[in-house]
Protein backbone atom coordinates (compact mmCIF):
# COMPACT_ATOMS: atom_id res chain seq x y z
CA UNK A 1 0.00 0.00 0.00
CA UNK A 2 2.48 2.31 0.69
CA UNK A 3 4.22 1.63 -2.23
CA UNK A 4 1.48 2.63 -4.25
CA UNK A 5 0.79 5.40 -2.41
CA UNK A 6 4.54 6.89 -2.74
CA UNK A 7 4.29 5.94 -6.62
CA UNK A 8 0.80 8.26 -6.58
CA UNK A 9 2.58 11.00 -4.94
CA UNK A 10 5.48 10.77 -7.59
CA UNK A 11 3.07 10.90 -10.50
CA UNK A 12 0.70 13.31 -9.65
CA UNK A 13 4.40 15.61 -8.08
CA UNK A 14 5.78 15.22 -11.73
CA UNK A 15 1.92 16.10 -13.82
CA UNK A 16 2.36 19.33 -11.18
CA UNK A 17 5.88 20.59 -12.00
CA UNK A 18 5.14 19.71 -15.77
CA UNK A 19 1.68 21.80 -15.80
CA UNK A 20 3.78 24.42 -14.55
CA UNK A 21 6.24 24.27 -17.22
CA UNK A 22 3.89 24.30 -19.52
CA UNK A 23 1.69 27.20 -18.55
CA UNK A 24 4.96 28.81 -17.64
CA UNK A 25 6.67 28.97 -21.23
CA UNK A 26 3.00 30.05 -22.42
CA UNK A 27 3.32 33.33 -20.11
CA UNK A 28 7.04 33.51 -21.48
CA UNK A 29 5.41 33.43 -25.41
CA UNK A 30 3.01 36.25 -24.37
CA UNK A 31 5.51 37.98 -22.43
CA UNK A 32 8.07 37.89 -25.39
CA UNK A 33 5.20 38.92 -28.04
CA UNK A 34 4.39 41.96 -25.91
CA UNK A 35 7.86 42.95 -26.25
CA UNK A 36 9.66 45.15 -23.96
CA UNK A 37 10.11 45.58 -20.39
CA UNK A 38 6.64 46.61 -19.93
CA UNK A 39 4.77 44.46 -16.82
CA UNK A 40 2.09 42.64 -18.49
CA UNK A 41 -0.81 42.40 -16.09
CA UNK A 42 -2.65 39.01 -17.59
CA UNK A 43 -3.31 36.03 -15.34
CA UNK A 44 -1.89 33.91 -17.90
CA UNK A 45 1.49 35.16 -17.65
CA UNK A 46 1.55 34.29 -13.50
CA UNK A 47 2.98 31.13 -13.42
CA UNK A 48 6.04 32.26 -15.83
CA UNK A 49 6.40 35.54 -13.40
CA UNK A 50 6.09 33.34 -9.98
CA UNK A 51 9.22 31.27 -11.94
CA UNK A 52 11.22 34.28 -12.63
CA UNK A 53 10.39 35.68 -8.85
CA UNK A 54 11.46 32.04 -7.73
CA UNK A 55 15.13 32.63 -9.27
CA UNK A 56 15.96 35.67 -8.17
CA UNK A 57 15.03 34.73 -4.70
CA UNK A 58 17.13 31.19 -5.25
CA UNK A 59 20.02 33.63 -6.38
CA UNK A 60 19.70 35.64 -3.61
CA UNK A 61 19.57 33.21 -1.18
CA UNK A 62 22.57 31.07 -2.56
CA UNK A 63 24.68 34.59 -2.48
CA UNK A 64 23.00 35.00 1.10
CA UNK A 65 24.48 31.09 2.46
CA UNK A 66 28.00 31.98 0.71
CA UNK A 67 28.28 35.52 2.79
CA UNK A 68 26.59 33.45 5.82
CA UNK A 69 29.15 30.84 5.68
CA UNK A 70 32.74 33.10 5.01
CA UNK A 71 31.63 35.77 6.69
CA UNK A 72 30.25 34.20 9.91
CA UNK A 73 32.42 31.93 9.94
CA UNK A 74 35.70 34.48 10.04
CA UNK A 75 33.55 36.51 12.72
CA UNK A 76 32.74 33.31 15.18
CA UNK A 77 36.02 31.64 14.68
CA UNK A 78 38.51 34.71 14.82
CA UNK A 79 38.05 36.99 17.73
CA UNK A 80 40.05 39.76 16.25
CA UNK A 81 38.47 40.07 12.98
CA UNK A 82 35.04 40.12 15.30
CA UNK A 83 35.44 43.27 16.87
CA UNK A 84 35.17 44.39 13.62
CA UNK A 85 32.92 42.50 11.15
CA UNK A 86 30.14 42.42 13.87
CA UNK A 87 29.83 46.27 14.28
CA UNK A 88 30.41 46.49 10.45
CA UNK A 89 27.25 44.04 9.96
CA UNK A 90 25.09 45.82 12.17
CA UNK A 91 25.46 48.63 10.85
CA UNK A 92 24.71 46.75 7.50
CA UNK A 93 20.99 45.39 8.75
CA UNK A 94 20.19 48.62 10.15
CA UNK A 95 20.08 50.14 6.39
CA UNK A 96 17.00 49.29 4.87
CA UNK A 97 16.72 48.17 1.71
CA UNK A 98 16.10 51.80 0.09
CA UNK A 99 19.37 52.07 1.10
CA UNK A 100 20.70 49.95 -1.25
CA UNK A 101 19.16 51.08 -4.11
CA UNK A 102 21.84 53.77 -5.62
CA UNK A 103 24.53 51.13 -5.29
CA UNK A 104 22.28 48.51 -6.82
CA UNK A 105 21.37 50.97 -10.00
CA UNK A 106 24.59 53.07 -10.61
CA UNK A 107 26.99 49.72 -10.15
CA UNK A 108 24.96 46.63 -11.78
CA UNK A 109 23.11 48.46 -14.41
CA UNK A 110 26.04 51.02 -15.25
CA UNK A 111 28.44 47.77 -15.62
CA UNK A 112 25.99 46.31 -18.13
CA UNK A 113 25.24 49.75 -19.81
CA UNK A 114 21.23 49.37 -18.65
CA UNK A 115 20.93 46.06 -20.12
CA UNK A 116 18.45 43.65 -18.66
CA UNK A 117 20.91 41.59 -17.35
CA UNK A 118 22.66 43.77 -14.87
CA UNK A 119 18.98 45.22 -13.91
CA UNK A 120 18.46 41.36 -12.94
CA UNK A 121 21.10 41.64 -10.98
CA UNK A 122 20.32 44.73 -9.47
CA UNK A 123 17.22 43.22 -8.27
CA UNK A 124 19.06 40.01 -6.92
CA UNK A 125 21.60 42.18 -4.99
CA UNK A 126 18.25 44.01 -3.27
CA UNK A 127 16.99 40.76 -2.27
CA UNK A 128 20.44 39.82 -0.50
CA UNK A 129 20.19 42.61 1.57
CA UNK A 130 17.01 41.73 3.03
CA UNK A 131 18.28 38.16 3.42
CA UNK A 132 21.55 37.77 4.24
CA UNK A 133 22.27 39.39 7.34
CA UNK A 134 19.56 37.63 9.38
CA UNK A 135 21.13 34.14 8.22
CA UNK A 136 24.87 35.36 9.03
CA UNK A 137 23.74 36.69 12.52
CA UNK A 138 22.29 33.16 13.39
CA UNK A 139 25.22 31.24 11.88
CA UNK A 140 27.48 33.32 13.69
CA UNK A 141 25.53 32.83 17.08
CA UNK A 142 25.95 29.08 16.35
CA UNK A 143 29.25 28.96 16.35
CA UNK A 144 30.24 31.29 19.31
CA UNK A 145 28.17 29.12 21.78
CA UNK A 146 29.81 25.64 21.02
CA UNK A 147 30.71 23.55 23.86
CA UNK A 148 34.01 24.21 25.10
CA UNK A 149 34.46 20.37 25.29
CA UNK A 150 33.93 19.82 21.75
CA UNK A 151 36.34 22.64 20.60
CA UNK A 152 39.10 20.88 22.73
CA UNK A 153 38.30 17.62 21.19
CA UNK A 154 39.27 18.81 18.13
CA UNK A 155 42.34 20.49 18.95
CA UNK A 156 43.27 17.33 21.02
CA UNK A 157 42.42 15.06 17.50
CA UNK A 158 44.06 17.98 15.57
CA UNK A 159 40.99 18.17 13.49
CA UNK A 160 41.67 21.65 11.10
CA UNK A 161 41.04 23.70 8.32
CA UNK A 162 38.54 22.60 6.13
CA UNK A 163 38.03 19.09 7.91
CA UNK A 164 36.97 20.94 11.19
CA UNK A 165 34.67 23.09 8.93
CA UNK A 166 32.72 20.20 7.93
CA UNK A 167 32.72 17.98 10.84
CA UNK A 168 32.04 21.11 13.94
CA UNK A 169 31.60 24.66 12.81
CA UNK A 170 28.98 23.77 9.51
CA UNK A 171 27.14 20.83 11.47
CA UNK A 172 26.62 22.88 15.24
CA UNK A 173 25.49 25.83 12.21
CA UNK A 174 22.55 23.81 10.50
CA UNK A 175 19.57 24.51 13.27
CA UNK A 176 20.04 28.41 13.49
CA UNK A 177 21.05 28.19 9.28
CA UNK A 178 17.43 26.33 8.68
CA UNK A 179 15.46 28.30 10.97
CA UNK A 180 16.68 31.61 9.36
CA UNK A 181 16.66 30.66 5.88
CA UNK A 182 13.22 30.30 6.78
CA UNK A 183 12.70 33.83 8.30
CA UNK A 184 15.62 35.47 5.38
CA UNK A 185 13.02 34.44 2.77
CA UNK A 186 10.05 35.16 3.99
CA UNK A 187 12.21 38.95 4.55
CA UNK A 188 12.91 38.06 0.56
CA UNK A 189 9.13 37.86 -0.57
CA UNK A 190 8.43 40.80 1.85
CA UNK A 191 10.12 43.10 0.22
CA UNK A 192 9.81 41.61 -3.84
CA UNK A 193 7.76 44.53 -4.84
CA UNK A 194 10.31 47.10 -4.20
CA UNK A 195 13.27 45.02 -5.43
CA UNK A 196 11.24 44.37 -9.31
CA UNK A 197 10.95 47.47 -9.96
CA UNK A 198 13.77 49.73 -9.13
CA UNK A 199 13.42 53.69 -9.51
CA UNK A 200 15.58 56.30 -9.01
CA UNK A 201 13.71 59.33 -9.57
CA UNK A 202 12.16 59.87 -12.96
CA UNK A 203 13.98 56.70 -14.37
CA UNK A 204 12.68 53.39 -13.75
CA UNK A 205 13.36 49.48 -14.22
CA UNK A 206 10.97 46.96 -14.47
CA UNK A 207 11.19 43.04 -14.06
CA UNK A 208 8.96 40.23 -14.75
CA UNK A 209 7.74 38.90 -11.49
CA UNK A 210 5.24 38.99 -9.00
CA UNK A 211 6.33 41.62 -6.89
CA UNK A 212 5.73 43.99 -10.32
CA UNK A 213 2.89 42.44 -10.91
CA UNK A 214 1.20 43.00 -7.79
CA UNK A 215 2.36 46.66 -7.88
CA UNK A 216 1.15 47.64 -10.97
CA UNK A 217 -2.65 45.92 -10.19
CA UNK A 218 -3.15 47.94 -6.76
CA UNK A 219 -1.93 50.98 -9.05
CA UNK A 220 -4.38 50.94 -11.20
CA UNK A 221 -7.00 49.62 -8.41
CA UNK A 222 -7.17 46.10 -10.12
CA UNK A 223 -8.03 44.59 -7.31
CA UNK A 224 -9.51 41.51 -8.41
CA UNK A 225 -6.17 40.51 -10.63
CA UNK A 226 -3.97 41.46 -7.20
CA UNK A 227 -5.84 39.09 -5.36
CA UNK A 228 -5.14 36.06 -7.81
CA UNK A 229 -1.66 37.37 -7.92
CA UNK A 230 -1.56 37.24 -4.22
CA UNK A 231 -2.97 33.64 -4.52
CA UNK A 232 -0.50 32.33 -6.73
CA UNK A 233 2.42 33.95 -4.55
CA UNK A 234 0.58 31.99 -1.23
CA UNK A 235 0.62 28.19 -3.08
CA UNK A 236 4.26 28.96 -4.24
CA UNK A 237 4.86 29.64 -0.65
CA UNK A 238 2.88 26.94 0.64
CA UNK A 239 4.12 24.35 -1.85
CA UNK A 240 8.14 25.72 -0.76
CA UNK A 241 6.75 25.15 3.29
CA UNK A 242 5.53 21.65 2.56
CA UNK A 243 8.45 20.27 0.31
CA UNK A 244 11.46 22.19 1.62
CA UNK A 245 10.78 24.26 4.52
CA UNK A 246 8.92 21.56 7.15
CA UNK A 247 11.13 18.52 6.30
CA UNK A 248 14.55 20.44 6.86
CA UNK A 249 13.56 21.98 9.71
CA UNK A 250 12.78 18.59 11.55
CA UNK A 251 16.33 17.10 9.77
CA UNK A 252 18.08 19.97 11.76
CA UNK A 253 16.69 19.10 14.49
CA UNK A 254 19.24 15.88 14.74
CA UNK A 255 22.02 18.35 15.15
CA UNK A 256 20.82 20.08 18.65
CA UNK A 257 23.38 19.60 21.31
CA UNK A 258 22.06 16.65 23.55
CA UNK A 259 24.21 16.43 27.34
CA UNK A 260 21.64 13.51 27.94
CA UNK A 261 22.47 9.99 26.95
CA UNK A 262 21.01 9.08 23.61
CA UNK A 263 21.12 11.40 21.47
CA UNK A 264 18.56 12.21 18.36
CA UNK A 265 17.84 11.01 14.88
CA UNK A 266 14.76 12.55 13.35
CA UNK A 267 13.18 12.13 10.11
CA UNK A 268 10.87 14.50 8.85
CA UNK A 269 7.01 13.65 8.55
CA UNK A 270 4.42 14.56 6.23
CA UNK A 271 3.82 14.91 2.32
CA UNK A 272 8.14 16.74 1.70
CA UNK A 273 9.36 13.66 4.10
CA UNK A 274 7.13 11.05 1.86
CA UNK A 275 8.17 13.26 -1.74
CA UNK A 276 12.13 13.12 -0.59
CA UNK A 277 12.54 10.24 1.11
CA UNK A 278 10.15 7.21 -0.18
CA UNK A 279 9.08 8.31 -3.63
CA UNK A 280 10.81 6.72 -6.62
CA UNK A 281 12.75 9.36 -8.72
CA UNK A 282 12.53 12.28 -5.83
CA UNK A 283 14.04 9.79 -3.68
CA UNK A 284 16.86 9.22 -5.80
CA UNK A 285 17.72 13.01 -6.75
CA UNK A 286 17.85 13.17 -3.01
CA UNK A 287 20.06 10.40 -3.01
CA UNK A 288 22.27 11.65 -5.84
CA UNK A 289 22.85 14.86 -4.62
CA UNK A 290 23.49 13.33 -1.13
CA UNK A 291 26.30 11.55 -2.57
CA UNK A 292 27.81 14.12 -4.89
CA UNK A 293 27.70 16.51 -1.83
CA UNK A 294 30.29 14.00 -0.16
CA UNK A 295 32.16 13.35 -3.17
CA UNK A 296 32.93 16.45 -3.31
CA UNK A 297 33.76 16.58 0.31
CA UNK A 298 35.79 13.59 -0.31
CA UNK A 299 37.82 15.41 -2.99
CA UNK A 300 38.50 18.33 -1.24
CA UNK A 301 39.70 16.40 1.80
CA UNK A 302 42.32 14.11 -0.07
CA UNK A 303 43.04 16.73 -2.80
CA UNK A 304 44.02 18.86 0.78
CA UNK A 305 46.25 16.34 1.86
CA UNK A 306 48.36 15.88 -1.15
CA UNK A 307 49.14 18.88 -1.39
CA UNK A 308 49.99 19.27 2.65
CA UNK A 309 53.80 19.49 3.18
CA UNK A 310 54.94 17.91 5.00
CA UNK A 311 55.92 18.15 9.14
CA UNK A 312 59.33 20.01 8.91
CA UNK A 313 58.13 22.18 6.11
CA UNK A 314 54.54 22.84 7.44
CA UNK A 315 56.05 25.47 9.40
CA UNK A 316 57.25 27.63 6.58
CA UNK A 317 53.93 27.15 4.83
CA UNK A 318 52.08 28.34 7.73
CA UNK A 319 54.79 31.61 7.69
CA UNK A 320 54.09 32.15 3.90
CA UNK A 321 50.36 31.99 4.20
CA UNK A 322 50.39 34.10 7.68
CA UNK A 323 52.52 36.45 5.17
CA UNK A 324 49.91 36.64 2.31
CA UNK A 325 46.75 36.61 4.66
CA UNK A 326 48.23 40.18 6.38
CA UNK A 327 48.73 41.32 2.55
CA UNK A 328 45.16 40.21 1.47
CA UNK A 329 44.29 42.41 4.82
CA UNK A 330 45.69 45.24 3.86
CA UNK A 331 45.52 45.18 -0.01
CA UNK A 332 41.04 44.98 1.61
CA UNK A 333 42.39 47.38 4.00
CA UNK A 334 43.46 49.94 2.09
CA UNK A 335 40.82 49.16 -0.46
CA UNK A 336 37.92 50.22 1.96
CA UNK A 337 39.57 53.42 3.19
CA UNK A 338 39.78 54.28 -0.53
CA UNK A 339 36.26 53.69 -1.20
CA UNK A 340 35.60 55.53 2.59
CA UNK A 341 37.58 58.54 1.65
CA UNK A 342 35.94 58.38 -1.92
CA UNK A 343 32.97 58.45 -0.69
CA UNK A 344 32.56 61.12 1.97
CA UNK A 345 34.52 63.50 -0.35
CA UNK A 346 31.35 62.62 -2.53
CA UNK A 347 28.82 63.17 0.84
CA UNK A 348 30.82 66.45 1.31
CA UNK A 349 30.17 67.33 -2.01
CA UNK A 350 26.42 66.56 -1.81
CA UNK A 351 26.00 68.56 1.46
CA UNK A 352 28.17 71.67 0.16
CA UNK A 353 25.18 72.24 -1.82
CA UNK A 354 22.12 74.01 -0.77
CA UNK A 355 20.56 72.03 1.83
CA UNK A 356 16.80 71.83 0.63
CA UNK A 357 13.66 72.01 3.01
CA UNK A 358 12.88 68.53 3.47
CA UNK A 359 16.36 67.71 5.46
CA UNK A 360 15.80 70.29 7.95
CA UNK A 361 11.91 67.93 8.69
CA UNK A 362 14.00 64.65 8.98
CA UNK A 363 14.19 65.06 13.28
CA UNK A 364 10.31 65.18 13.35
CA UNK A 365 9.90 62.65 11.24
CA UNK A 366 11.90 60.38 12.78
CA UNK A 367 9.96 61.63 15.75
CA UNK A 368 6.73 60.62 14.23
CA UNK A 369 7.83 57.43 12.94
CA UNK A 370 9.45 56.04 16.16
CA UNK A 371 5.90 56.41 18.18
CA UNK A 372 4.10 54.36 15.13
CA UNK A 373 6.75 51.60 15.65
CA UNK A 374 6.11 51.79 19.30
CA UNK A 375 2.51 51.73 19.03
CA UNK A 376 2.71 48.58 16.38
CA UNK A 377 5.49 46.91 18.83
CA UNK A 378 2.84 47.10 21.81
CA UNK A 379 0.16 46.00 19.55
CA UNK A 380 2.34 42.98 18.07
CA UNK A 381 3.20 42.40 21.73
CA UNK A 382 -0.54 42.26 23.25
CA UNK A 383 -1.34 39.14 21.02
CA UNK A 384 2.36 37.11 20.23
CA UNK A 385 2.85 36.98 23.99
CA UNK A 386 -0.48 35.23 25.08
CA UNK A 387 -0.97 33.20 21.87
CA UNK A 388 3.28 31.96 22.15
CA UNK A 389 2.37 30.39 26.00
CA UNK A 390 -1.03 29.28 24.36
CA UNK A 391 1.30 27.48 21.43
CA UNK A 392 4.16 26.41 23.37
CA UNK A 393 2.21 24.36 25.83
CA UNK A 394 0.23 22.76 23.12
CA UNK A 395 1.72 20.18 21.08
CA UNK A 396 -1.28 19.88 18.72
CA UNK A 397 -2.04 23.32 18.60
CA UNK A 398 2.14 24.25 18.15
CA UNK A 399 2.00 21.26 15.11
CA UNK A 400 -1.20 23.10 13.45
CA UNK A 401 -0.73 26.99 13.80
CA UNK A 402 3.29 26.97 13.50
CA UNK A 403 3.02 26.15 9.28
CA UNK A 404 0.16 28.38 9.25
CA UNK A 405 2.42 31.25 10.82
CA UNK A 406 5.23 30.25 8.73
CA UNK A 407 3.00 31.03 5.76
CA UNK A 408 1.58 34.30 6.96
CA UNK A 409 5.06 35.39 7.73
CA UNK A 410 6.21 34.80 4.00
CA UNK A 411 3.11 36.45 1.98
CA UNK A 412 4.41 39.99 1.11
CA UNK A 413 1.78 42.34 3.27
CA UNK A 414 3.47 45.03 1.09
CA UNK A 415 0.58 43.32 -1.70
CA UNK A 416 -2.14 43.99 0.73
CA UNK A 417 -1.39 47.79 1.62
CA UNK A 418 -3.23 49.49 -0.87
CA UNK A 419 -6.07 47.61 0.21
CA UNK A 420 -6.00 48.06 3.82
CA UNK A 421 -4.84 51.34 3.39
CA UNK A 422 -8.46 51.82 1.27
CA UNK A 423 -10.57 50.66 3.77
CA UNK A 424 -9.28 52.65 6.68
CA UNK A 425 -8.70 55.64 5.21
CA UNK A 426 -12.36 55.76 4.19
CA UNK A 427 -13.05 54.86 8.14
CA UNK A 428 -10.50 57.45 9.48
CA UNK A 429 -9.87 60.15 6.78
CA UNK A 430 -6.12 59.71 7.86
CA UNK A 431 -3.14 57.41 7.09
CA UNK A 432 -1.67 57.44 10.99
CA UNK A 433 -3.36 54.18 11.35
CA UNK A 434 -3.01 52.65 8.44
CA UNK A 435 0.89 53.12 8.42
CA UNK A 436 0.70 51.34 12.28
CA UNK A 437 -1.10 48.63 11.02
CA UNK A 438 1.38 47.99 7.97
CA UNK A 439 4.97 48.76 10.26
CA UNK A 440 3.17 45.62 12.84
CA UNK A 441 2.81 43.57 9.36
CA UNK A 442 6.57 43.75 9.67
CA UNK A 443 7.63 43.35 13.04
CA UNK A 444 4.44 40.18 14.89
CA UNK A 445 5.99 37.69 13.02
CA UNK A 446 9.46 38.30 14.63
CA UNK A 447 8.53 38.45 18.35
CA UNK A 448 6.06 35.55 17.82
CA UNK A 449 8.48 32.94 16.71
CA UNK A 450 11.39 34.01 19.24
CA UNK A 451 8.46 33.80 21.88
CA UNK A 452 7.79 30.64 20.87
CA UNK A 453 11.29 29.62 20.68
CA UNK A 454 11.67 30.61 24.42
CA UNK A 455 8.65 28.35 25.92
CA UNK A 456 9.58 25.40 23.62
CA UNK A 457 12.83 26.03 25.45
CA UNK A 458 11.58 25.43 28.91
CA UNK A 459 13.28 22.24 30.31
CA UNK A 460 10.57 19.55 30.82
CA UNK A 461 11.87 18.48 34.78
CA UNK A 462 11.81 22.66 35.79
CA UNK A 463 8.01 22.26 34.34
CA UNK A 464 7.41 19.14 36.48
CA UNK A 465 8.87 21.01 39.48
CA UNK A 466 6.81 23.71 39.36
CA UNK A 467 3.56 20.98 39.11
CA UNK A 468 4.84 19.33 42.07
CA UNK A 469 4.96 22.55 43.72
CA UNK A 470 1.37 23.08 43.14
CA UNK A 471 1.70 26.20 41.04
CA UNK A 472 -0.59 26.53 38.43
CA UNK A 473 -2.25 30.04 36.66
CA UNK A 474 -0.92 33.43 37.15
CA UNK A 475 1.98 31.98 39.49
CA UNK A 476 3.20 29.18 37.04
CA UNK A 477 3.30 32.07 34.30
CA UNK A 478 4.87 34.79 36.78
CA UNK A 479 7.40 32.47 38.61
CA UNK A 480 8.04 30.22 35.18
CA UNK A 481 6.98 30.81 32.18
CA UNK A 482 7.81 34.94 32.05
CA UNK A 483 10.97 34.87 33.60
CA UNK A 484 12.36 32.04 30.90
CA UNK A 485 11.03 34.07 27.95
CA UNK A 486 12.74 37.08 28.68
CA UNK A 487 15.66 36.65 26.92
CA UNK A 488 13.72 35.32 23.69
CA UNK A 489 11.43 38.85 23.81
CA UNK A 490 14.61 40.83 23.87
CA UNK A 491 15.72 39.27 21.22
CA UNK A 492 12.73 38.72 19.50
CA UNK A 493 11.99 42.75 20.18
CA UNK A 494 15.70 43.37 18.59
CA UNK A 495 15.05 41.83 15.20
CA UNK A 496 11.29 43.45 15.59
CA UNK A 497 12.32 46.74 15.52
CA UNK A 498 14.87 46.12 13.07
CA UNK A 499 12.06 44.73 10.92
CA UNK A 500 9.99 47.83 11.88
CA UNK A 501 12.59 50.41 10.80
CA UNK A 502 12.51 48.47 7.64
CA UNK A 503 8.85 48.16 7.00
CA UNK A 504 8.27 51.88 7.26
CA UNK A 505 9.40 52.49 4.04
CA UNK A 506 6.68 50.41 2.18
CA UNK A 507 4.08 51.78 5.27
CA UNK A 508 3.98 55.63 5.03
CA UNK A 509 3.65 55.78 0.82
CA UNK A 510 1.42 54.08 -0.58
CA UNK A 511 0.00 54.30 -4.29
CA UNK A 512 -3.23 52.62 -5.39
CA UNK A 513 -5.70 53.79 -8.26
CA UNK A 514 -3.15 56.38 -9.07
CA UNK A 515 -3.58 58.01 -5.98
CA UNK A 516 -0.51 58.36 -3.43
CA UNK A 517 -1.14 58.29 0.50
CA UNK A 518 1.67 59.30 2.64
CA UNK A 519 2.00 59.55 6.87
CA UNK A 520 4.83 62.08 7.65
CA UNK A 521 7.86 59.98 8.96
CA UNK A 522 11.29 58.96 7.64
CA UNK A 523 9.88 56.50 5.50
CA UNK A 524 7.45 58.91 3.61
CA UNK A 525 10.62 61.58 2.75
CA UNK A 526 12.72 58.74 1.70
CA UNK A 527 10.28 57.24 -0.57
CA UNK A 528 9.08 60.78 -1.91
CA UNK A 529 13.10 61.46 -2.17
CA UNK A 530 13.71 57.77 -4.08
CA UNK A 531 10.91 57.50 -6.35
CA UNK A 532 9.75 61.35 -6.80
CA UNK A 533 12.32 64.16 -6.75
CA UNK A 534 15.78 61.66 -6.99
CA UNK A 535 17.42 64.09 -4.77
CA UNK A 536 20.40 62.50 -3.37
CA UNK A 537 20.89 64.61 -0.67
CA UNK A 538 17.37 64.12 1.22
CA UNK A 539 18.02 60.31 0.39
CA UNK A 540 21.41 60.18 2.44
CA UNK A 541 20.42 62.46 4.94
CA UNK A 542 17.24 60.12 5.74
CA UNK A 543 19.50 56.98 5.67
CA UNK A 544 22.39 58.57 8.04
CA UNK A 545 19.33 59.63 10.42
CA UNK A 546 17.78 56.55 10.31
CA UNK A 547 21.45 54.52 10.80
CA UNK A 548 22.46 56.35 13.21
CA UNK A 549 18.84 56.16 15.82
CA UNK A 550 18.95 52.04 15.00
CA UNK A 551 22.54 51.87 15.74
CA UNK A 552 22.40 53.87 19.16
CA UNK A 553 19.43 52.08 19.98
CA UNK A 554 20.88 48.99 19.40
CA UNK A 555 24.14 49.38 21.32
CA UNK A 556 22.75 51.45 24.40
CA UNK A 557 19.29 49.98 24.88
CA UNK A 558 18.70 46.65 23.14
CA UNK A 559 22.33 45.12 23.77
CA UNK A 560 22.26 46.32 27.38
CA UNK A 561 19.01 45.12 27.84
CA UNK A 562 19.62 41.64 26.47
CA UNK A 563 22.84 41.54 28.44
CA UNK A 564 20.96 42.36 32.11
CA UNK A 565 18.56 39.40 30.69
CA UNK A 566 21.25 37.08 30.00
CA UNK A 567 22.03 37.10 33.68
CA UNK A 568 19.07 37.49 36.01
CA UNK A 569 16.79 34.99 33.87
CA UNK A 570 19.70 32.62 31.53
CA UNK A 571 18.43 28.77 32.62
CA UNK A 572 21.57 27.28 34.30
CA UNK A 573 21.24 22.40 34.37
Amino acid sequence: MNRVTNLALTMIMAALLISFAYFAYQGHRVLTLAGGTEVVTSISVLPYYAFRSFLRMLGAYLLSLIFTLTYGYKAGTDTRAERWLIPILDILQSVPILGFFPAAVYFFVSLFQGRLLGVELASIFLIFTSQAWNMTFGFYESLTTIPRDLLEATVAYRVTGWRRFRTLYLPAGIPKLVYNSIMSWAGGWYFLIAAEIIAIGPVEYSLPGLGSYLIRTTERGELGLTMVGLLTLVVLITMMNIFIWRPLSTWAENFKYEFGSGGSNRLPSGLGYRLWWQAPGFREIRIGVIKGGAFLGRAVGNLGARLAPGPEKWQRWCRYLARVERLVAWGLALLLAYALVRGLLALGTLFLEPWQPQVFSIPAALLFSFFRLMAAYLLSLAWTLPVAIWIGHNERVYEFLTPVFEILASVPATALFPIIVFVLIGLTGGMNLAAILLVLTGMQWYLLFNLIAGVKSIPGDLKEAAAAFGLRGWGYLRRVVLPAMVPSLITGSITAWGGGWNALIVAEYVVYAGHTYTAFGIGSLLDMATYGSGSFQVIWSSLIAMMVTIVLMNRFFWRRLYEMAARRFKIEP
